[in-house]
């Protein structure tokens, strides 16, 4: 297996048994087997290495580029990279202990900047991502070219809204409420919702 591999793999374990771990370039490499002059080699900052870790988690989870599938129009195409992100989570018991698991590592613990950095790098992945979607979609001339930043932050804001809703007891299919509001944010970004 090569060093970054190697590296990474050693990584996603830390991360694994807890999702808030530091990794600190001597304990990364010490469990990769490397020394830290190769980790820093291949991941030249901390953030560097946590930003390629969870780029490589997220394309695990979410497998596939559906922004990418021409054979849809743009506005089925978002709507699907949105649930993407959203299936993993389950509904009812599996998105409570999803929930259970976020609050546990970083609401309830004191913001100490090992969790505040193991969120923000969640953060920025999750960012990016999105950014992704709307800047292939500018590049159709589906959305105007330009800063999405506002567009990223609604859609980041609907998509931890709909998930903390997947938990919460419900009188009504969540599926069905979240469709209608996976429709509505979706028509807001690309301006085709209802004037």
């Amino acid at each position: 297996m090569e060093t970054r591999e190697k590296i990474l793999q050693a990584a996603a374990e830390m991360i694994a048994e807890d999702v808030a771990a530091k990794l600190s370039v001597r304990a990364v490499a010490a469990r990769a087997g490397v020394s830290t002059g190769s980790l820093r080699f291949h991941f030249p900052t901390q953030r560097d290495l946590q930003d390629n870790l969870l780029a490589r988690i997220y394309e695990y989870l979410l497998p596939g580029d559906p922004i990418r599938d021409r054979t849809l129009p743009p506005r089925e195409r978002l709507l699907n990279c949105l649930r993407q992100v959203l299936a993993p989570l389950g509904t009812n018991e599996d998105a409570r202990t999803a929930w259970g698991t976020m609050y546990r590592t970083f609401i309830e613990p004191e913001p100490t900047e090992q969790v505040r950095a193991a969120y923000l790098g969640h953060e920025r992945e999750a960012e990016r991502r999105v950014a992704h979607w709307l800047t292939a979609l500018a590049e159709e001339g589906a959305l105007p070219p330009g800063d999405h930043t506002r567009n990223v932050r609604f859609l980041l804001t609907v998509l931890n809204g709909l998930s903390v809703e997947r938990a919460l007891p419900t009188g009504e299919s969540v599926l069905l409420a979240e469709t209608e509001t996976l429709n509505a944010a979706v028509d807001h970004v690309l301006g085709t919702g209802p004037g």
